[in-house]
Parts: structure tokens; C-alpha cells; sequence
């Protein structure tokens, strides 16, 4: 693991778990549920909300896992700090992989999730709950994120050298006509290809997919199973979920979030845009999109398992 200086934690300008003041009236709160072992959203999230913090004046909570010792880290799999910011945020941006929450914790998302408020996911939020033992629990595995999202953990396409070379090949859908694309255009993606949609899997609700990915190295090529899981599949789409409230929730959801994928302006565009569409501001989309320029160097740590994360980082208020 790679030891960083305790201020790098304060890069934001923001409190991890803690909100920054707004800065001016009726700005939205937007709330980080950060909980990945794999790709990195501890440092890609943070980036995102530091440019939306300078866009919006949004005011921004940052939700990690951390260790007993309040350090982050995305190996602790039972826990996420700050939850309870999602009580009064305006948006919840999820982007967690196989968490084990405890009830009291998970319910802030569920809570969330009911109310009505707008969602965006990222990659693994497919997959972002696993309960092995509470029965209780287990719709949260795989129910759950078809309901909200739009699809659970399948299958993807496979590594290949990862962070090394470009894996999916991303375009627009032809007949595809929302604001999130705006700036938007055709790239070649380090995340691998999940599989959502084809063979024995629809997209759930009323997805509607817009970008689309092709695999450019497959496993399931190899295997000769492209019939079940074929080239080409949906990577960005838009959706509603009605809860609780009975009101219905916009929902960006996007598998693409490999860290590296966040160098290219393109991919940061599409973040930030899908993000105003949910909040119902997409009419602030600029035609040329969201300004994504980065507020400072963005240089994370490759995708993987383990102690590939950087350590000894705390979160930090700054004022």
C-alpha cells in the first residue's frame, strides 16, 4: 500500500461524511455512498463531487468505509461512515461493491431509496450489497438493485491486463435524444463489458439505454457462448423507480468506472451530466455539456483487489 499524507484526504475542500457549508440558498446536497475494494471510488467519487462542488456550490457529503481507526478503507466491507447524511441530501450517488451493512446503516439507503429523491449509480452499484447469512437481507443482493437500478451482477467480459489497454469500445445509440449526452462522445473505456441485457437478461423497468459498449477482448467470445452473452451491451441508461412515496425517482445508472476512465473528459461529462438530468436540471446542461475540467491533478491508483488503494488517508473537514 501506498502511504500518503494525511492531507491528501483534505483535498476536497470537504468533509468526508461531513457536509461543506452551501454556499448559496437552495443549492442541492449531494451525498457519496463510497464503498468499492475494486475500482477506486474513493478517489474518483471525490473528484466528481470537488467539480460539482465548483459547478452547482453544491453542498456535498462524502460517505467511506473506514477502519476502527477512522482511516479509509474500501477492504472493510460492514461499514460506511456518515450514512446518516442521507437524511436530508437532495441526491444519493451510489458506488459500493458487496457491502454487509448493518440494518441500522443500510436503512438510511433504503430510506433513500423510498423516498422518491433522485439516484445515481455507478458499476458495481449492481452488485453493491451482499448478504451471505441474514435472511432478512438477501433481496438486497440481487432484488434490490434490478428495482432501483435496473439490473444485478451477471457476468463481464473479463480483465485482461487491467489498466493496461482499453477493453470496451463506447457509443451512442442511434436513436438515443437525452441532455445527458451533451459533450458526450464515442471513447474506448478501460472498465471491462458487464453483461445487462441479452440471453436470459432484460434491463429492469423502464430503462432506457443511450450509450452502448462493445467488447473489444471477451472471455465469453472464447468460450463461444455469445449467444447468452453477446458483444455488445447497454452501458449508460436512464430509468425511474417508484417506492414507498409513490413518487417516482429519476435514476442514472452507469457501468463504466474503471479510475482510469475518469482521466478522459468524456467520461466525466457523462458523470456530471447524469447527475444534473437526476437532480431535474437539465436544462443547466450546457450544449457542450458540463464543465468537467478537473479542479486539481487526478492520478489514482489502478483498479484491483488487496492493498492496491491508497492509505493512511483520513477524511477532513476543511474549511
Amino acid at each position: 500500500m501506498q502511504i500518503k499524507h494525511l492531507i491528501f484526504a483534505a483535498f476536497l475542500g470537504l468533509a468526508g461524511c461531513t457536509s461543506s457549508q452551501k454556499e448559496e440558498a437552495q443549492t442541492p446536497h449531494i451525498a457519496f455512498v463510497i464503498g468499492d475494494e475494486e475500482y477506486r471510488s474513493e478517489e474518483s467519487m471525490p473528484m466528481l463531487a470537488k467539480i460539482l462542488k465548483r459547478e452547482l456550490g453544491a453542498e456535498i457529503s462524502l460517505c467511506y468505509s473506514v477502519d476502527s481507526a477512522g482511516f479509509i478503507d474500501p477492504n472493510r466491507l460492514d461499514h460506511i461512515e456518515g450514512l446518516e447524511a442521507l437524511e436530508d441530501a437532495d441526491l444519493m450517488v451510489m458506488f459500493t461493491r458487496f457491502r454487509e451493512l448493518p440494518s441500522d446503516e443500510l436503512k438510511y439507503i433504503t430510506d433513500f431509496a423510498e423516498s422518491g429523491k433522485p439516484m445515481v449509480g455507478f458499476r458495481t452499484a449492481t452488485h453493491s450489497f451482499m448478504y451471505k447469512n441474514d435472511t432478512t437481507q438477501k433481496h438486497m443482493n440481487n432484488d434490490w438493485p434490478v428495482k432501483v437500478f435496473g439490473q444485478q451482477w451477471i457476468t463481464h467480459h473479463g480483465h485482461f491486463e487491467d489498466g493496461h489497454g482499453r477493453l470496451t469500445e463506447v457509443s451512442i445509440l442511434p436513436e438515443a435524444e437525452t441532455p445527458i449526452l451533451n459533450g458526450v462522445e464515442p471513447f474506448e473505456a478501460y472498465s471491462w463489458l458487464y453483461h445487462v441485457d441479452g440471453g436470459d437478461w432484460k434491463l429492469g423497468g423502464d430503462s432506457k439505454p443511450f450509450l452502448e459498449g462493445r467488447s473489444l477482448r471477451s472471455n465469453h467470445e472464447a468460450n463461444g457462448d455469445l449467444d447468452k452473452f453477446p458483444l455488445t451491451n447497454p452501458v449508460a441508461w436512464t430509468k425511474s423507480y417508484t417506492g414507498e412515496s409513490g413518487k417516482a425517482a429519476r435514476v442514472f445508472f452507469t457501468t463504466l468506472g474503471h479510475p482510469f476512465d475518469f482521466k478522459e473528459e468524456t467520461m466525466r461529462k457523462l458523470a456530471l451530466n447524469g447527475i444534473y438530468w437526476a437532480l431535474g436540471m437539465e436544462e443547466k446542461i450546457p450544449e457542450a455539456g458540463v464543465n468537467a475540467d478537473f479542479t486539481e491533478p487526478y492520478e489514482p491508483n489502478n483498479s484491483g483487489f488487496g492493498d492496491k488503494f491508497k492509505s493512511g488517508i483520513k477524511p477532513v473537514l476543511v474549511p
